[in-house]
């Protein structure tokens, strides 16, 4: 029998990484897609072999999603890859791929605004679009992953947070635009894996947890694995965040 298939965008590190190794384990064909990654990828489906003695569900796809002939040539890939082919279509979709920088909002130039906008709003948008019919054709679930800022200020963050609230609105919007055929939910991780250069602020978000620790990446698959299997959900948006956003 063919496995359900996903497609997951930024998933050779951190979070999509941690992602795509759980739903292999549990029955998943995953697309890795990657931009420069190609490496920690190929170590993604290399330790599936080691583990378990089989070759690893799963493949590797490359594009820069800031360029839209690259995004288009992704979805031609997937649409066209033998085992989207055998399922009968994907089965879900989960836009991961994200950039995360911290600039003082005087210095944030209309090119960072757009290339955040761009990456997390309009390529999301395309691909969506683009493997629609197949993912209606298998019910598919598609997931935003967004973040936990909307509503708060965060410094040195406008163009960040606002392109990720623009991601959290088109979901919600998909979800009305495509029921009954696909579902479409966000999942929105606090405090998981620090950047370098966020290291104090991180450990301050840490003190205010009501769980009193930080999350792991896998806490993000098994949410994510929870909206797949959960086919009366569509539009919600699930905080992962150690009850952090009960303080706020």
């Amino acid at each position: 029998m063919s496995k359900p298939v996903v497609l997951i965008t930024g998933a050779g590190k951190r979070i999509g990484a941690e992602v795509s190794k759980e739903l292999m384990e549990m029955g998943w064909y995953v697309l890795i897609h990657v931009n420069s990654s190609v490496d920690s990828a190929k170590e993604i489906l290399a330790d599936y072999t080691s583990k378990f003695g089989v070759d690893a569900p799963g493949d590797i796809l490359q594009a820069n999603l800031l360029i839209d002939s690259e995004v288009n040539d992704l979805i031609s890939q997937v649409l066209q890859h033998s085992a989207v082919k055998d399922s009968g279509g994907i089965s879900g979709l989960i836009h991961n791929a994200s950039i995360y920088s911290s600039i003082d909002v005087e210095d944030v130039s209309i090119e960072d605004l757009q290339k955040n906008m761009k990456l997390h709003v309009e390529t999301p948008f395309n691909l969506t679009l683009g493997l629609l019919d197949s993912l209606r054709s298998k019910n598919g679930c598609v997931i935003g992953m967004v973040d936990t800022s909307l509503g708060r200020a965060w410094k040195g963050l406008s163009h960040y947070t606002a392109s990720k609230a623009g991601l959290r609105q088109l979901m919600i919007n998909f979800a009305g635009d495509f029921h009954p055929d696909v579902r479409v939910n966000c999942i929105a991780p606090g405090a998981i894996i620090s950047a370098d250069w966020e290291v104090e602020h991180f450990a301050k978000i840490i003190e205010e947890i009501p769980l009193g620790r930080s999350g792991h990446p896998s806490n993000i698959a098994k949410a994510v694995l929870f909206l797949f299997n959960s086919p009366h959900i569509s539009g919600q948006v699930i905080n992962v965040d150690g009850g952090w956003s009960l303080n706020q």
